[in-house]
């Protein structure tokens, strides 16, 4: 078939490679257009448009499908739309244009876990599996039929980024599959049916820790907005990021005094922060205006016997 594919973030890069090396074509990918990057805001293309720019695919760049954009894939007549975390909306009379319409990889088990960040709201629920889905695009937010899913359990160490990198090869093999039963006219797909949540796009507030909230909780939010927007707290006036924090281990706990939420205190070389049960354990930090560090060096160069984190 002839295929517009429709996506921005490296996650999108393995379904791109997996319909680019297929027997369908590629006539154009829509990405978002190049964004300030870095501290000296360099425009930088997307990680889709440099992949489809070294495989010599056309990129159409555009932050908003209107009219201009949508006249451009019209243009293409393509036989399918694929959308793999374009970051925008796709209205009518684009949603038509394409003969079959849209296909979009999601990154959930649908109807759970709607919207811009599924990943994301996944972990931080602390939810045991997540997965794939393929449906058709539809005007209602990822509502669709679905084509083909799996699922797969959560490892209890995943961060979003490593289950969304996980999750972009497994779930490329899916939308090929689809694409294929599609091309072939034997393509089924069934309505979604459940209870639906949706997952709305994480902002900075997200990032944010309270210690008054249990180990367990605390944890499955540190992975969960890791990479991106990036777990933090704050000491003193500044923000201090969390790279890397860590359940301890049970013999530990009933070793250690009670440790006040928020309370950073060091034990047996290990750097310790309270919660309103167990502790955890610091491993990789980054200071106001320092570089990323391991956790107990930055103890190091600290003054005091305790700091309080809020």
């Amino acid at each position: 078939m002839r295929l517009v594919f429709a996506g921005t973030p490296a996650v999108a890069i393995p379904s791109l490679d997996a319909l680019a090396d297929s027997g369908h074509e590629i006539a154009a990918v829509i990405t978002r257009a190049d964004a300030p990057l870095g501290r000296k805001r360099v425009l930088t293309p997307s990680p889709v448009a440099e992949a489809a720019a070294a495989r010599g695919i056309p990129v159409i760049k555009a932050n908003r499908l209107d009219e201009t954009a949508t006249a451009e894939i019209a243009a293409l007549q393509p036989d399918l739309g694929v959308i793999v975390a374009y970051g925008g909306l796709v209205r009518e009379p684009l949603l038509s244009t394409p003969r079959l319409g849209w296909i979009n990889l999601h990154f959930s088990l649908l109807p759970r876990w709607r919207g811009a960040s599924p990943v994301q709201r996944a972990v931080i629920a602390g939810d045991a599996d997540t997965g794939a889905a393929v449906f058709q695009l539809v005007a209602e937010l990822d509502a669709g039929a679905v084509f083909g899913s799996f699922s797969t359990p959560i490892p209890p160490d995943a961060t979003s980024g490593s289950l969304l990198d996980a999750l972009s090869h497994s779930g490329a093999e899916l939308l090929l599959r689809v694409v294929d039963e599609l091309a072939a006219g034997t393509a089924t797909s069934i309505e979604q049916s459940g209870d639906v949540t949706l997952a709305p796009k994480l902002v900075i507030d997200d990032a944010r820790i309270d210690w008054n909230a249990g180990a367990t909780e605390v944890y499955n939010r540190l992975r969960g907005v890791t990479p991106e927007p990036g777990a933090f707290t704050v000491i003193g006036d500044a923000r201090f990021k969390l790279l890397e924090v860590s359940p301890v281990d049970e013999q530990l706990t009933l070793e250690l005094p009670n440790l006040p939420a928020g309370t950073i205190r060091a034990h047996d070389k290990k750097v310790l922060i309270g919660t309103a049960t167990e502790p955890l354990e610091l491993l990789r930090v980054q200071p106001a205006g320092k570089n990323p560090m391991n956790a107990i060096d930055w103890w190091r160069g600290v003054a005091t016997t305790e700091v309080v984190a809020s």
